[in-house]
Order: C-alpha cells, then sequence, then structure tokens
C-alpha cells in the first residue's frame, strides 16, 4: 500500500507533461479568417496554424510570435499548394523563429504595399524566421505603374528559400531586402533556393527583380546572401539584381536569358561569384555591372550576352566625384578576375562617362579571365582612361583585338560543350586561370515550391482553331465573344464585315483572310477594335475602310484599352490595306493609350491611303520618367500616301536608364505627301524622341515632312542609311550624334 502515493504522484507528473506538452504543440486547423484570427491572438512555441484547403479570398493574414529555435510557430496549408489566397490579400508576420509554407498567392493583389512582409509595423519586424515552398504568381494590382512588393525583408537572420516569384506585372520590386530602421541592417538573411519566374518588361523604372537596400541606406551593411537562386527570363528592367547596400553575398545564381544585369548599384565590399549566365543570343541579355568601393567579382560564367554599354557581360564604370549617395561612387580597390566570358558581345570599361561620371576606376584590377567569342573580333570599349586598372593574365582568341596594352595573351578559340551542356574552353586553359570545372550550381528544377509547376504563361498566335467567320453585320463579334486563346477567324474573301459594337480582344486572337480578295472591315464604332487586358491581336490580308465611322475627332482603327494594363500585348499587322479615314480630323490607326505597354508591334507589307490622323500614335506616355509604350517597332515594306499626320511618333521622354527601349527598326517604306498636318514644328513625317536603339534605311521620301530626331541620354544607337528625300527637308535632330550614310535630298 505504501508505494500507491509514488504510483498517484507519477501519474500525476505524466499528465502534467502531456497537458505541457500539448500547450506547446498546438495544431488548429482554421477554414476561415475568423478563425485565424482567434488562433493567431494566443500562439505559443511549437504551436501550429494550419489554413484549409480551398480558396482564401480578400484575407489579410497577420500573425505575432515568439517562437523557440527549437520549436517555432508554424503557419502552413493543410496540402501545399491547395490553399490558394487571392482577391485583396497578403500576409504580415512579426517576432521570432516564426515559419510560413506551403501557400500559394495567385490572381489577386495586395491591399496594402507589400504581399508577404516580415514585419506588422515599423517596429514589430520578424527575426530568425523562414518562408519556403511558397508561391507568388500573377499577384499584381491592375495599374501597370502602381508600386508594391511582392515581398519584403525585415528585421535579422532570417531565411527565404525554394519559393517561386512569377508573373509581376505592376511596378515594384519582386523581393526586396528593407533597411530602413536600425533593426533591418547587418540582418544576416539567407535568400537561397528561389524561382523567380518569367516578367514582362515593364517599360519603366521599378522593375528590379531583387534589390538589397536602397541608395538612402546604401553605405549601411547588410550583409545578405542570395545564392543558388534561379533567374528565369526576369526582364522587368536593367537591374535584374540592384545591389544597394553594402557587406552583401550574391553567389552561385543562374540567370537564363535575362535582359538586364547584375549590379552593384550602391554599397562597397560585395562579393560576386560563381554565377553563370546564358543569354543565348537572346537581345539585351547582360552580365555583371561594378561601381563604387572594394566590389570583388570572381569565377562567374557569362555565354551568349549581346547587351551592350551598361548592359555588357562585364561592365566596370565611370563615377561621380565626391559622389551623393544616390549617384554613382567610383570604382575603387575592386577587382574582375577568374571569369569566363564565351560569344558575348561587349565588355564596357568606364562606362557611362560623362561630365558628371567623370572618375574612372582605380587600384582596381582585371586579371586571369578568359574572354573567347567570334560574335564580335573587338568586344571592349574604353570610354576613358583605364590606367587605374590593372590587367594581367587575361586571354583573348586570337582573331580578336582589344585597345589595351598589355595583360592578354592569345590563345586559339576552343569551345566545346560539355558533359553538362554548357559551353566550355579547354580544360587546359581552365586550369591557368583556376576556373574549376564548367558545371551550373544550381538547376532549374532544384529551386522553387515542390509542389509548383514552372509552365510557360504565353499563348501564341495561331496554336488554336481555325473559326470561318461570314459576311456581315457584327458575325466577327459575335465569333470574337466565342473565341479561345490562340484561336484564328478566318473571314471570306471580298466579303464585307460591318461592325455596330466595339470589337473586343481579350486573349491572343488571328483576324486573317486566306490568300486572295481582302474581305473589307468597317464599324458605326470610334474603334474598331480594342485591345484589353490580356489581348493580342494579329491581322492579316485584311482592307480597313473608314466610310461607315462616326463624325468623331479621334476615330482608331485599333486601340489599347483606355484603361491601364498590367499584361503586355503584341500587335502584328500583315500585308493591310487601310483607306479613307477622312470623315472628321484625326482619325488614326493605332493608337496606344498610357498605362498599356508592347512587347512587340510590327506593321509590314501593307498600304495606308487618305488619313486625317496618324498611322501609329505611341506617345501618350509624357511624365518624363523613362516610360514609353513599345519595346521593339518594325515598320517594313509598307507605302504611306496622303498621311496628314506621322507615319509613327515614338515618345520616351526623361533621363532615367533603367530602360533599354525602345528599340525601333524602319526599312524599305515609302511616303508620299505625308506629315505635313504634323503638330511637331512645322510638321514631320516620323517623330523619334528617346528611342535607344533606331535604325531606318532603305526608305524614300516624296513631297513629305522631314524625319524628325531627338537624342536623349542612355547612350542612344540611331543609324540612318541608304534613304532618299524628294522636296521632304532634311533629317532635324537635337543633336548630331547619329550615324548616317548615303542619305540623299533632292
Amino acid at each position: 500500500m505504501s508505494n500507491v502515493p509514488n504510483r498517484r504522484f507519477s501519474l500525476f507528473l505524466l499528465l502534467l507533461t502531456l497537458v505541457s506538452f500539448s500547450q506547446l504543440s498546438r495544431a488548429a486547423l482554421v477554414e476561415n479568417i475568423e478563425q485565424f484570427n482567434k488562433a493567431a491572438a494566443s500562439v505559443s512555441p511549437g504551436d501550429e496554424i494550419v489554413l484549409a484547403n480551398g480558396t482564401w479570398n480578400d484575407v489579410e493574414l497577420v500573425l505575432k510570435g515568439k517562437g523557440q529555435a527549437d520549436n517555432p510557430i508554424t503557419l502552413k496549408a493543410q496540402t501545399p499548394g491547395k490553399v490558394i489566397i487571392t482577391g485583396q490579400s497578403n500576409l504580415a508576420f512579426s517576432g521570432e523563429y516564426i515559419v510560413i509554407s506551403g501557400l500559394v498567392f495567385k490572381d489577386g493583389s495586395t491591399p496594402t504595399g507589400e504581399v508577404i512582409s516580415f514585419r506588422t509595423s515599423n517596429d514589430d519586424v520578424a527575426n530568425h524566421s523562414r518562408v519556403t515552398n511558397t508561391v507568388i504568381d500573377n499577384f499584381s494590382t491592375d495599374l501597370r505603374q502602381m508600386s508594391d512588393l511582392w515581398v519584403a525583408m525585415y528585421g535579422k537572420h532570417n531565411r527565404f528559400d525554394h519559393n517561386s516569384l512569377v508573373n509581376k506585372r505592376n511596378r515594384g520590386v519582386t523581393l526586396a531586402v528593407r533597411m530602413n530602421s536600425e533593426a533591418s541592417r547587418k540582418n544576416q538573411h539567407v535568400i537561397e533556393y528561389n524561382y523567380f519566374g518569367p516578367r514582362q518588361i515593364l517599360g519603366a523604372n521599378g522593375g528590379e527583380t531583387l534589390r538589397i537596400g536602397t541608395s538612402h541606406f546604401s553605405r549601411e551593411y547588410s550583409n545578405t546572401t542570395a545564392q543558388f537562386n534561379y533567374f528565369d527570363r526576369t526582364n522587368g528592367e536593367h537591374e535584374i539584381i540592384s545591389n544597394k547596400s553594402s557587406g552583401n553575398s550574391l553567389i552561385n545564381n543562374v540567370f537564363f536569358e535575362t535582359q538586364g544585369t547584375l549590379t552593384m548599384r550602391h554599397g562597397h565590399f560585395t562579393t560576386v561569384e560563381g554565377n553563370y549566365f546564358l543569354g543565348n543570343r537572346k537581345p539585351n541579355t547582360g552580365g555583371i555591372r561594378i561601381i563604387n568601393e572594394s566590389q570583388s567579382v570572381s569565377n562567374n560564367y557569362m555565354y551568349g550576352l549581346t547587351g551592350k554599354r551598361l548592359r555588357g557581360a562585364l561592365v566596370i564604370m565611370n563615377g561621380v566625384p565626391n559622389s551623393p549617395p544616390n549617384r554613382y561612387d567610383p570604382v575603387i580597390d575592386s577587382a574582375m578576375n577568374t571569369n569566363i566570358v564565351i560569344d558575348s558581345d561587349h565588355i564596357e570599361l568606364g562606362a557611362g562617362a560623362d561630365a558628371e561620371r567623370s572618375a574612372p576606376p582605380t587600384t582596381s584590377e582585371f586579371k586571369g579571365n578568359i574572354i573567347l567569342g567570334k560574335t564580335n573580333l573587338e568586344p571592349f570599349t574604353l570610354y576613358d582612361d583605364m590606367s587605374g586598372i590593372n590587367f594581367e593574365g587575361n586571354y583573348l582568341n586570337e582573331e580578336a583585338s582589344t585597345p589595351i596594352k598589355s595583360g592578354f595573351a592569345s590563345t586559339t578559340y576552343s569551345v566545346t560543350t560539355n558533359q553538362y551542356g554548357l559551353k566550355s574552353p579547354d580544360k587546359a586553359l581552365l586550369d591557368k586561370i583556376g576556373f574549376g570545372e564548367v558545371k551550373l550550381p544550381v538547376t532549374k528544377e532544384e529551386v522553387g515550391a515542390r509542389f509548383y509547376p514552372k509552365n510557360e504563361a504565353t499563348i501564341a498566335f495561331q496554336s488554336g482553331k481555325n473559326i470561318p467567320v461570314k459576311a456581315g453585320t457584327d458575325t466577327l463579334i459575335d465569333a470574337l465573344a466565342t473565341s479561345q486563346p490562340g484561336d484564328v477567324m478566318v473571314l471570306e474573301n471580298g466579303g464585307e464585315y460591318l461592325l455596330t459594337k466595339f470589337a473586343e480582344v481579350h486573349h491572343p486572337i488571328t483576324i486573317l483572310a486566306e490568300e486572295g480578295e481582302k474581305p473589307i472591315l468597317r464599324s458605326q464604332k470610334p474603334n474598331f477594335i480594342n485591345i484589353e487586358n490580356g489581348g493580342a491581336l494579329e491581322v492579316e490580308n485584311l482592307w480597313f475602310d473608314g466610310a461607315e465611322s462616326p463624325d468623331y475627332k479621334g476615330n482608331t482603327i485599333i486601340s489599347t484599352s483606355s484603361y491601364s494594363m498590367n499584361i503586355n500585348y503584341n500587335l502584328a499587322v500583315r500585308n493591310v490595306k487601310v483607306t479613307d479615314l477622312d470623315v472628321n480630323g484625326y482619325f488614326y490607326f493605332f493608337k496606344a493609350n498610357p498605362g498599356t505597354f508592347a512587347d512587340s508591334i510590327e506593321v509590314v507589307d501593307s498600304e495606308f491611303s487618305n488619313i486625317t490622323g496618324a498611322i501609329l500614335q505611341l506617345n501618350r506616355e509624357v511624365d518624363d520618367l523613362g516610360v514609353y509604350s513599345v519595346e521593339n517597332l518594325l515598320i517594313s515594306g509598307n507605302t504611306f500616301t496622303d498621311v496628314k499626320e506621322e507615319v509613327v511618333t515614338v515618345y520616351r521622354g526623361g533621363t532615367d536608364e533603367s530602360t533599354f527601349g525602345p528599340m525601333v527598326t524602319v526599312k524599305d517604306n515609302t511616303l508620299t505627301n505625308v506629315g505635313k498636318g504634323s503638330t511637331h514644328r512645322s510638321g514631320a513625317s516620323m517623330y523619334f524622341h528617346g528611342v535607344q536603339k533606331l535604325n531606318i534605311s532603305d526608305t524614300n521620301w516624296n513631297d513629305s515632312a522631314p524625319l524628325e530626331l531627338f537624342l536623349t541620354n542612355g547612350g542612344p544607337i540611331t543609324v540612318i542609311e541608304d534613304v532618299e528625300m524628294k522636296n521632304s527637308g532634311k533629317i532635324r535632330a537635337n543633336k548630331d550624334q547619329y550615324e548616317s550614310s548615303n542619305v540623299t535630298y533632292d
């Protein structure tokens, strides 16, 4: 009997232990925001809040708590990938040792400035916390120029890993490390094994994928590491990674066909090592840009990069003497060593040199680099005195040349595809610089949320079904209403089509007729066709005529939405006839409204006559902030006759250098009596303002207003060749900084 009290006491201790353990390890399955808020109000170390599978619409999730290193607080999906957060929603958390996992933010937008925030207020930040196996996909405001952050990291010692961030469509950084309080500096964050999926060209500043710091805190230390991440066509703007603080490590990342560079924009003591840049000869693909002091760039690999000037494979910039924090500190005590550059076109030294950026690099070095290429046999461009860089032990293939007098040895161009599918120099040459094996540090399959596929989001023209459309009134409208992305509207040869409503295009659509007599389209609305958000349009072998259009100033054949479009569109016009847009003044063929952006516009092999407006009006972004309307424009093989305004007006104002475009090609066209009613000075037949790459060739002007150019910053490349201007005046330009050859006047 004497053992009974002991047994009772042991049982009491066991029950007490179980109760204590249950308190530390509560798992609450919550099915709505009210249940979540109740569970989040009193979390303890070891607690789990589990979001039930399903769609969570218009929820603002706020979690505060203090977990422990071996007993964190967890917020997770019931099944990873099965909790879809949409609508006006976001997540903010603060405290210690919190883990977030398995969530999907999709097809919505944040009601605040951040989708996932590592803080709940200015003073309450997260430390020693982690976001993993989570997705943000197309979580963008409808207004493309409204800025927000998808992920904002505050606090210290946080980790962001194995997440997928895809299809950010509006302005703002995809992932930003914030340093606007002492509690978020010297943070030791780790950003690793993430998939940064395709990001469309923004056509404005503010499209960085990863930014660490800001210019205001650029000389403070962040000490952030970004490693083993995969950047897949993240083309938002010129700076894919924007380093704007000191002491960061950007190592072992892969950049696949990214139109931009890893840029040390601000801050010192940055380590950039072991990164792979696979340009594959895509336009504007770039590598690494050095600015500031004590930067180390080593053991990086570049293949097939085509970017020029600030977008080269390797770029060392000029700086501003005694620079303020938001400009360009000179390059001092920096190294660009032991890198491999294969079939990449441009290495730019002293880039950006001008009256302000007048300080060339000093006490720096360029050693042990291998540069092999046949696409450009003069890869080096020097914009200033480069005596402050010590060149030593570099290798350049024997067909190529460099203006640098020493520090380069000639070698054979011996490049093979290795067992990993990468172009590699011979092992003997690699051994000479101590590079090691050419192998990706991480693959696309090894990064991102495990459950989320890395599918292509774009739909090609003519990838759907053919839909015959009979001639008649609104038959095309009816066909468009039931169409699917990629479908082809096939019109009857010689048929007449009348539109009494707006024809709206909400997804990629082709409208064409087979080879033969063109069908004729007329409309009783001010616009024939409106490209709405998500839409793209291809027209071929059609005839647009203005005879039925209303007596309205500003009629348009094709227009983008009058509302902001956060999805880029494409427009292709081929073998089209356009006549008698003259029912009133200012009748345009195509008008791009503000807040819309085209990846590509092409007008090819078409004829335009008797038009009181312009053919292409691409000049509605007038805030002079570097914003513009189209990235790539092609005008080729056309005739323009009796056009009152311009064939084309392209406008990119301001002095921002964060973007590449517009890029315009004009070739093999004929202009007759064009532009005499233009509002530009005394008239212009074509007006290009701030175009970054312009090539005009094999084009004739007859009795037309002159070509007018306004050249701005960014090192624009303007080439005019093999053109004839009869009774059309001379080229007008604000600067004599363009190349011309075989230009004749009569």
